[in-house]
């Protein structure tokens, strides 16, 4: 144990607690200057870096964090969300990929890489993806509705509707968003009581 390192590291929590993030940032540094192959500070330092806004150097230490940790599924999980805000979306779909491969049950790693995929133009692979988030997180409306316009661009209506008679049991509002943006006024009748979508 560094314990240099871990004195730097716990002052940089104590700067976050008591909100001085960019003191944080540098006890942080100090502590992978200590001990280069520190994982954790790395990931609290990655992940302090994307909470201010500095994604390039949060992606650049997200990359450092799975070089030394590859097994830390979150620390994929965030450089994809990163790859993806910066519309790097191959990269993200290998991230978010290695995410859900470490960890089968990460349902927001399965529905970022849902939208990666659909960004992409990867319906089907992405109509997959959602399946999954779904059946992690049943009653997410997000997931749903990436699932009906999925299937909808697959030219699958009888999957649309299963989607908006679902969604129509816990969100309305959101299957009323699903019709609207898929144009099934054929189901429009389930929501008629809403006011319109605009």
């Amino acid at each position: 144990m560094n314990l240099d390192a871990w004195r730097h590291y716990l002052r940089a929590r104590l700067l976050r607690a008591f909100k001085r993030p960019e003191a944080a940032l540098a006890a942080y540094r100090d502590a992978l200057s200590a001990d280069p192959g520190f994982a954790r500070a790395a990931h609290a330092l990655a992940y302090l870096l994307a909470a201010l806004g500095h994604n390039s150097d949060a992606e650049a230490a997200f990359r450092r964090v799975v070089e030394l940790a590859p097994r830390n599924s979150t620390a994929w999980f965030n450089l994809g969300f990163l790859y993806d805000k910066s519309h790097q979306t191959a990269a993200a779909i290998d991230a978010f990929r290695e995410a859900v491969r470490l960890e089968p049950k990460f349902d927001r790693a399965w529905y970022g890489l849902g939208m990666a995929l659909a960004a992409r133009g990867d319906h089907r692979e992405a109509a997959e993806s959602f399946e999954r988030t779904v059946q992690l997180q049943p009653i997410n409306p997000h997931a749903w509705y990436q699932l009906g316009m999925a299937w909808h661009t697959l030219h699958d209506p009888d999957k649309v509707k299963g989607v908006v008679e679902h969604l129509h049991r816990f969100n309305r509002h959101m299957a009323s968003q699903l019709i609207h943006d898929t144009g099934r006024t054929d189901l429009a009748h389930m929501v008629s009581d809403l006011q319109r979508v605009r």
